[in-house]
């Protein structure tokens, strides 16, 4: 082999370098391409083929605009929060009966638009008048038992007063009966010493006049006559011991009714007060008792006016459970009002979508039965998530415990006055979006 052919088969040399500037386009729109022509051993590679050129360029610039989709999507995403789990709500209001009786008259019917304060059923208030009656005539006994009542108050307060002072009297009568009676028993007292006195000298005569009838000094008369005079002065202290002693009796028995009607004058003067408050006792039970009578009555008049059961708001009736003729029970629902003049949607978003949401945030809601978006903001977050509050929560300390993400419901409110509004109805899908910018 030459040494021709065996540069011809080596390959190119590392120092082999090609160079291909691209200029920009010319005037006619055809790329230009100038090659260097410095060569340090061997021929240039071969160009590739124009066709695949454009693919590659092709695949680059979608690649390039499938990044800059994605990056603009992606950031896009980032700037709201949205959910399918939500739905339109309203005040639902229930219409009960408040009493019990017979419906003679049904106004309203399904899906009927009413007013508040609009008649809805009438149940028969015969029996309620009745009672009404009733009423008002306790309230009038009543009224009659307090005006009776009335004058038993003076009239104790007099008749106390009279009693305390009679029974003064009677202890100032009672006081002088005793100094009457001391003063006759003093005055026995006197007597029956005068009458020992006279009796001790009677005796005396007696005893001296009989020694000189024994002499004969004095005649036999005369000393039957101090004799006669001595058993009457013995006799008189006799009485006059007996009337002392009846006198004594007397004080005793005056002081007795002097203490009497001193305990008298005391009961007077102690129960006074106390039949007084009797009285005037007495007469608040009346005055409660007609109270009463009349509470009874203000109860049967509005058992009266609950046999007109009138919207206690405006709305739509949803659902209607009374007819004519049946008798309803006090607390049966009648029916139940939808109002639509407040409305708001329920949003339960997951617990990872809450991050950045907050009250006041503005949000547009689509309602998919009119294919149309409504505008709104955040009014409230929520205070607890939706498994909590069911009706049998979750107890993850059992130990069936398997990772949920939870969802909490969001109260979204409706801008007011927007086209569309009236005719939403409360239960409609909704698909939030929350912006979060």
């Amino acid at each position: 082999m030459t040494e021709m052919e065996e540069q011809d088969l080596q390959p190119y040399s590392t120092e082999t370098t090609e160079r291909v500037r691209v200029r920009p386009r010319g005037s006619n729109g055809q790329q230009r391409e100038d090659e260097d022509e410095t060569r340090m051993g061997g021929p240039a590679r071969p160009e590739p083929p124009r066709g695949k050129r454009g693919v590659v360029l092709v695949a680059v610039i979608l690649g390039i605009a499938i990044a800059v989709g994605a990056t603009a999507f992606l950031r896009y995403a980032a700037t709201y929060e949205s959910t399918d789990d939500a739905q339109v709500e309203a005040h639902l209001v229930g219409v009960s009966a408040r009493i019990q009786g017979t419906v003679t008259g049904v106004y309203a019917e399904e899906n009927q638009s009413i007013q508040a304060g609009q008649l809805l059923v009438a149940i028969d208030p015969r029996d309620f008048e009745v009672a009404v009656d009733q009423s008002r005539a306790q309230v009038t006994q009543a009224q009659a038992d307090i005006q009776a009542e009335n004058p038993h108050v003076p009239m104790t307060q007099t008749s106390n007063q009279t009693s305390i002072s009679n029974t003064q009297a009677e202890v100032a009568n009672a006081e002088a009966a005793v100094a009457g009676a001391e003063s006759q028993y003093a005055a026995a007292q006197a007597r029956l010493l005068e009458t020992q006195a006279n009796n001790a000298k009677a005796q005396a005569d007696v005893a001296r006049y009989g020694a000189l009838v024994q002499k004969d000094e004095v005649p036999r008369e005369q000393y039957d006559q101090v004799i006669a005079t001595a058993k009457a002065q013995a006799a008189a202290v006799d009485s006059a011991a007996a009337s002392a002693d009846a006198a004594r009796k007397v004080v005793d028995q005056r002081r007795a009714q002097l203490a009497q009607a001193r305990s008298q004058l005391n009961q007077a003067a102690s129960n006074a007060p106390r039949q007084v408050a009797i009285s005037r006792a007495t007469l608040e039970a009346r005055v409660a008792a007609e109270q009463a009578a009349r509470a009874r009555m203000e109860q049967t008049l509005l058992n009266l006016s609950y046999t007109k059961v009138v919207a206690p708001a405006g709305g739509v009736i949803s659902k209607r459970n009374v007819e004519v003729g049946t008798t309803v029970a006090a607390g049966q629902q009648l029916f139940t009002i939808s109002q639509l003049d407040d409305l708001w949607v329920t949003a339960n978003f997951k617990e990872t979508q809450l991050r950045h949401m907050h009250p006041g945030l503005r949000a547009t809601l689509y309602v998919d039965a009119y294919g149309k978006d409504f505008n709104g903001y955040v009014e409230s977050m929520p205070g607890a998530s939706g498994a909590i509050t069911s009706l049998l929560p979750p107890e993850n300390a059992t130990g069936n415990y398997v990772k949920v993400v939870q969802r909490l419901p969001v109260r979204i409110r409706f801008d007011k006055n927007q086209p569309g509004l009236e005719r939403l109805r409360p239960g409609m899908s909704v698909e939030p979006k929350v912006w979060l910018q």
